[in-house]
């Protein structure tokens, strides 16, 4: 089926919005307009969104927020009508546990089209909260015409598996090749006065309380790393940097790093200088509590970066995928949040550190894996050939 195809796609946030989940949805519609194809965004408003289009993609949004659990806020009979009235050939659900999944996945059988869902990791699915929720979701899931999940082992894609969904597929995270080929205009060693043969250890992630930073700092404190410097770099960063110089909780932490010789900084930048800076680390650390797909493992191979990751969302499925990096031990806490070995991975990040062969070799792995399968216009040719097929009437 060659005509172009109308195509929906619903999500809690997008651009000029940050995170995870506008950066999915902005590089899959982009490149689907690229390819021929229309696409309607829906989303909450934002109030510094200029216009009702962006590189080609058409943007609706609501005065919406909330989800099933916590509440609705807004009135859902726009966003209802709009999805009924958008003759649409197919409509993907970005992200379970968020309003614009939540308020239709009770009305799928009214809405036109194809339904897809990408439910990104079921993050809630063992909090009590949520039972009702996820007592649903066997039926809402074989409601949709596709499930598309990031990962073939993570807990979402189990959870089909447990209830007999078997209308799924997988496809994988990506990173832009626009971003990571472009040649670097921001030196960050320079800025910061690191030296060239200083070892250089960076993690990216906004400050949120569950991806990693207080881990991070307490592995690369612990290893016996030498005269070397650990980058946090991420939104809430600067408040990140005051809690470590004041809270009696960082003092030992501070205290080792002083007697070390050990350096860190804490950083907040604009997106093209974060790609540049990461570009310039000998290691990416990423020791995340809570993960589904993490994008940034395939940012750190796009970037020829090796990472050392924590077993949090599908890391251990990426390494194998691309060799391109290593997950260091851990735990599940009762919350079913990763808590990683903090030995284990110290002794990991100074045996990685030590081993500049190690290091190159995993990084041009994952390079060449990123290259050849995890680039965002390849991720999103797969898109389109499962919306074709579903539209077509072909079995997935």
């Amino acid at each position: 089926m060659d005509r172009p195809l109308n195509i929906v796609h619903c999500v809690e946030s997008y651009a000029p919005a940050l995170g995870g989940m506008p950066e999915v949805v902005k590089q899959l519609s982009e490149r689907m307009v690229r390819m021929g194809h229309h696409v309607t965004v829906f989303t909450k408003a934002h109030p510094d969104r200029k216009s009702d289009r962006l590189n080609g993609v058409d943007i609706r949004g609501f005065q919406l927020s909330g989800n099933h659990v916590d509440g609705i806020v807004g009135d859902t009979v726009p966003y209802l009508q709009a999805l009924r009235e958008s003759k649409a050939d197919i409509i993907t659900f970005f992200a379970a546990q968020q309003w614009a999944s939540d308020i239709a996945l009770p009305h799928l059988g009214s809405l036109p089209g194809k339904k897809v869902f990408v439910p990104t990791g079921f993050s809630a699915l063992h909090d009590p909260r949520w039972a009702g929720y996820y007592g649903q979701m066997p039926r809402w899931l074989g409601d949709m015409d596709l499930n598309l999940f990031l990962s073939h082992h993570y807990q979402d894609i189990e959870f089909a598996k447990a209830h007999a969904i078997t209308n799924h597929t997988v496809i994988p995270n990506g990173a832009a090749e626009e971003e990571f080929d472009r040649t670097p205009e921001f030196d960050l060693r320079s800025s910061l006065g690191i030296e060239p043969a200083q070892p250089l250890v960076m993690h990216l992630g906004s400050y949120t309380g569950i991806k990693g930073h207080r881990e991070a700092i307490q592995l690369f404190v612990k290893a016996r790393t030498g005269r070397s410097v650990l980058a946090l770099i991420g939104n809430g960063n600067v408040a990140l940097e005051r809690i470590y110089q004041r809270h009696f909780s960082y003092f030992l932490l501070r205290l080792s790093a002083l007697l070390k010789r050990k350096r860190i900084v804490f950083l907040e930048l604009d997106r093209a200088r974060t790609v540049d800076a990461l570009k310039q680390a000998d290691l990416f650390l990423f020791p995340s509590n809570v993960e589904c797909s993490p994008i940034v493992l395939f940012e750190a191979m796009a970037a020829g970066v090796p990472f050392l990751s924590s077993r949090a969302g599908n890391a251990a499925e990426i390494v194998a995928w691309s060799n391109g990096g290593w997950t260091m031990p851990g735990h599940r806490d009762a919350q079913q949040r990763e808590r990683p070995d903090i030995a284990a991975g110290a002794r990991m990040l100074e045996e990685i550190l030590h081993d500049p062969a190690k290091r190159k070799e995993a990084a041009q792995a994952g390079h060449q894996a990123w290259r050849e399968r995890f680039t965002w216009r390849h991720i999103a040719g797969q898109y389109i050939s499962a919306y074709k097929h579903l539209v077509s009437g072909d079995q997935q």
